[in-house]
């Protein structure tokens, strides 16, 4: 009889031992789909790919056929190491020091994989395949364009008749302990270049040129001089951080350049979209382009170009109370604590879930994510996987006769 997998510490080494840096399988995807076939499950691998980007192969896998249908979502892929030498124990090794498992990938977010299937073969060994449907969404795409990874993956599954009613990302959503935190929602993410045009000329002769920095200072004071909102109950207010200053020329003590350019990123609430937040930073800019303090003797007004970069994430909330109650639940029931409900932090690939389904979020602690020694306590791995396990059990039991 085939041994399940319910122990999650040798999972997460052998998944770290599978080195799927961005956007390489190796060998992970191959290892899941070796543990969820014997538990049932139907296996998918498809390989997305579009122009400038490169080819990702992904993996749905699926139990059941009818009833409310739980998804759990995640990634293989991880961030380059780094120097080897910055690692207590190889980065691709696994090894376990002093009750850690440390390897990339440990935390963000091999470790939730593996205690995401442990804990499923936890509840198929003690109670039987659960009163509806368990699919995994995972994708090698998530440290890198996310362009051939979870978007491509939710529409492969909705083309297959795949209907999600409730999704848990096994991001690590924890910042000390767990029992912390779980997200409710994401910030959305919005990135620009603002680019003044000038004239280059000496700077001895200023009045023969245009400074450009003079420009693009009244500008950027435009965008933070005032705060965009003042946040709400879920949410901090929008921030906006310059990330880049630039003039495109090599650094002279003497040279006006013709060109200066900033990066920004703007982290935002559900108070506004990228398209409302666009056109008000438009709105702020264009209140200033004659503003002459910064340009002494020139009244032309300030050329400037903006570009957006990336795709822009939007922000939003999870209302879906039955769902968060059974997770909150189930991490209160295993650690005591009833987890803070937040949408802090960065961007994940929920920011894409919710458009099909209510998402939330929780997984490890993330303390040591993308840094060298990246590693998660043995224990902690245990924990995780009750918590899992708990979840499963009451979102089923909660859900029991919704789709009869």
């Amino acid at each position: 009889m085939h041994k399940l997998p319910t122990d999650p510490t040798p999972l997460l080494q052998s998944l770290i031992r599978c080195p799927s840096v961005t956007p390489e399988e190796g060998g992970a995807l191959k290892l899941l789909e070796n543990w969820l076939q014997p538990l049932g499950f139907t296996v998918e691998r498809p390989v997305f790919r579009d122009v400038d980007t490169p080819d990702v192969e992904n993996l749905l896998a699926t139990l059941g056929s009818q009833g409310p249908h739980l998804v759990f979502a995640g990634h293989t892929d991880v961030v380059p190491p780094g120097p080897e030498a910055d690692w207590q124990a190889p980065p691709f090794d696994g090894r376990i020091v002093a009750g850690e498992v440390h390897g990339r990938g440990a935390v963000d977010m091999k470790g939730g994989i593996a205690c995401f299937v442990a804990a499923l073969a936890r509840v198929l060994e003690r109670d039987g395949a659960p009163k509806g449907r368990v699919s995994l969404l995972i994708t090698g795409d998530e440290e890198g364009p996310a362009v051939n990874g979870t978007v491509k993956l939710l529409d492969f599954a909705r083309a297959r008749g795949l209907v999600f009613d409730a999704c848990l990302v096994g991001e690590p959503t924890n910042p000390q302990a767990l029992g912390d935190m779980m997200k409710v929602g994401r910030r959305g993410s919005l990135s620009g270049l603002l680019t003044v045009r000038g004239r280059q000329g000496h700077v001895a002769y200023p009045h023969l040129a245009d400074n450009p920095v003079r420009g693009l200072m009244v500008l950027m004071d435009a965008l933070l001089a005032e705060p965009f909102d003042a946040g709400n109950e879920r949410f901090p207010p929008s921030n906006l951080e310059i990330t880049a200053l630039d003039t495109g020329e090599r650094p002279s003590v003497n040279v006006i350049p013709a060109t200066a350019s900033a990066a920004f990123n703007i982290r935002f609430n559900d108070t506004w979209t990228p398209e409302s937040l666009t056109a008000e930073i438009r709105r702020r800019l264009d209140a200033v382009l004659s503003d002459t303090r910064r340009r002494p003797g020139r009244s032309d007004p300030i050329a400037y170009d903006i570009a957006w970069r990336e795709r822009p994430a939007e922000a939003f909330l999870t209302r879906d109370e039955a769902l968060i109650d059974a997770l909150g639940s189930a991490v209160e029931a295993v650690t005591g604590r009833r987890p803070e409900l937040s949408t802090s932090g960065g961007t994940s690939d929920a920011r894409f879930i919710k458009d099909h389904c209510p998402v939330v979020e929780f997984g490890l602690v993330g303390r040591t994510m993308h840094m060298s020694n990246e590693r998660a306590a043995v224990s902690d791995l245990e924990t995780l996987t009750d918590i899992y396990d708990a979840f499963i059990s009451r979102w089923f039991a909660a859900n029991a006769g919704s789709h009869a």
